[in-house]
């Protein structure tokens, strides 16, 4: 609401008085003309300051508790009812000092549309070092970002990372076929390793990561954000407390339409294959995350339209199944050339939960649906979206900081490729493959990420 300001009574030079109230705008525009006015009639008019200050009141501090740690937040006055959504906690960012160093290594559309953004949104990390081979480039990037001239790399200076006692973490952001060298190196450097997923080309290759990060004594973790992300965090919830009953079935998409043929996407060397790493690949991993359980079986399908320069080396559209032994079937689609559709849904005995835009950025909306009476309910699940990348990036600093394993470590980037593998086989051969790995769920993540 506008502030009103009533002028005391003053002869113009018509006559006229002014008692209208008007905006603080307006008053300050006719106290000029008004000053004019009264200095040809000899009446002085008080100050706006004078006016407006009248009624103002001395500020204080509202009632607050300070923590004596400085992870704990500080605590406000209560202030909304609860028939509100509440607030979060207020943020804890750590002292600059005290925040774990990231090397970000690959300027390409998620290091700077997205990964670095996020870094300045981190409580626990920060950027301090660039590897890009684009000199020009990475020089506008550091001076955007204050990174200082000794601490961007290029690729062939890379190892040099290792005598930066600035940098703790070196963040993959490569094309898939590189992730395998740069981890090596970067775990020989001595530097705990954050890699983008898939986490390589083949399931031999995550091995071979994982192991060099084992000799090193390094911590590996892959960036699987949707881990992280509140919504899907909620949907996981919901079937743990089986709050519909038993889940019995998974119908899972992602899919976009590319343009770009010469992109390193589209390279098999590069790439490792298709849609299927790439985007299928959360289909995938959250399937697995939500239901708490690995697969035993896959059956899948694969096409490229002929003559598309867009798939002359990987495929087009991936499906497949994978059976649970719960009992769960999880029907799974991915396709790089139909309109963006990003979306699960959990179809249960009582009911069902839904979640559009599951695997994006940003937009997240949960929905659940059950029987009652003559109705069905329909409820949206408002949460507070949070920046994924900020909130895996701090996850793993944290384990740095309090030498925790991760919860979405090398193993957890291994057991998709193996899996992946599967997919692919079957779809060559035309019929379902056994999935060969031992391991489960629980073995394969670390404890879990304190949320907020």
């Amino acid at each position: 609401m506008k502030d009103k300001v009533r002028i005391q009574p003053l002869a113009s030079a018509s006559g006229e008085e002014v008692h209208e109230p008007i905006s603080r705008k307006g008053f300050l525009s006719l106290t000029g003309r008004y000053a004019a006015i009264g200095a040809v009639s000899g009446l002085v008019l008080k100050s706006s300051q004078e006016v407006l200050g009248q009624n103002a009141k001395k500020a204080v501090s509202p009632p607050v508790r300070v923590p004596a740690k400085s992870e704990d937040p500080i605590v406000l006055e209560k202030w909304k009812s609860e028939n509100d959504q509440q607030s979060g906690p207020t943020p804890t960012p750590l002292p600059p000092g005290s925040r774990v160093g990231y090397a970000v290594v690959g300027l390409g559309h998620l290091s700077l549309e997205e990964i670095l953004p996020a870094l300045e949104m981190c409580k626990k990390s920060k950027l301090t070092a660039l590897v890009s081979g684009s000199p020009e480039k990475m020089k506008k990037v550091a001076a955007q970002y204050g990174v200082k001239s000794e601490s961007c790399y290029s690729y062939e200076t890379y190892d040099q990372l290792k005598n930066n006692p600035e940098v703790d973490v070196i963040y993959i952001v490569l094309p898939n076929g590189l992730h395998r060298e740069y981890v090596v190196r970067g775990a020989k450097a001595g530097k705990h390793i954050l890699c983008e997923k898939p986490m390589a080309n083949t399931a031999a290759e995550c091995k071979d990561m994982i192991a060099a990060c084992n000799q090193a004594n390094v911590k590996l973790m892959v960036a699987y954000r949707i881990q992280y992300q509140p919504h899907n965090r909620k949907l996981r919830e919901i079937l743990q407390k089986k709050e519909f009953g038993t889940t019995k079935v998974v119908e899972a998409s992602n899919c976009q339409s590319t343009a770009n043929p010469d992109h390193w996407r589209h390279k098999i060397k590069l790439a490792g294959g298709g849609v299927l790493p790439d985007i299928g690949l959360y289909c995938l991993n959250t399937t697995r995350f939500v239901l708490g359980e690995e697969p035993t079986e896959v059956f899948a399908y694969q096409y490229s339209t002929p003559g598309d320069p867009l798939f002359k080396e990987v495929e087009e559209f991936v499906s497949w199944q994978m059976r649970f032994p719960s009992g769960v079937i999880a029907s799974c689609v991915s396709n790089y050339d139909v309109h963006e559709s990003r979306r699960y849904r959990v179809l249960s005995e009582k009911g069902w939960l839904n979640l559009d835009k599951a695997y994006a950025y940003k937009g997240q909306e949960l929905t659940r649906a059950k029987a009652d009476g003559k109705m069905e309910l329909h409820e949206t699940i408002g949460i507070a979206e949070k920046n994924q990348f900020a909130t895996e990036i701090d996850h793993f600093s944290d384990c740095v900081i309090n030498d925790k394993k991760p919860f979405t470590p090398g193993e957890e980037g291994l057991q998709d490729h193996i899996i992946m593998e599967a997919i692919y086989q079957s779809a060559r051969e035309g019929r379902p493959v056994k999935i060969t790995s031992e391991a489960t769920n629980a073995s394969l993540h670390g404890p879990e990420p304190e949320m907020e």
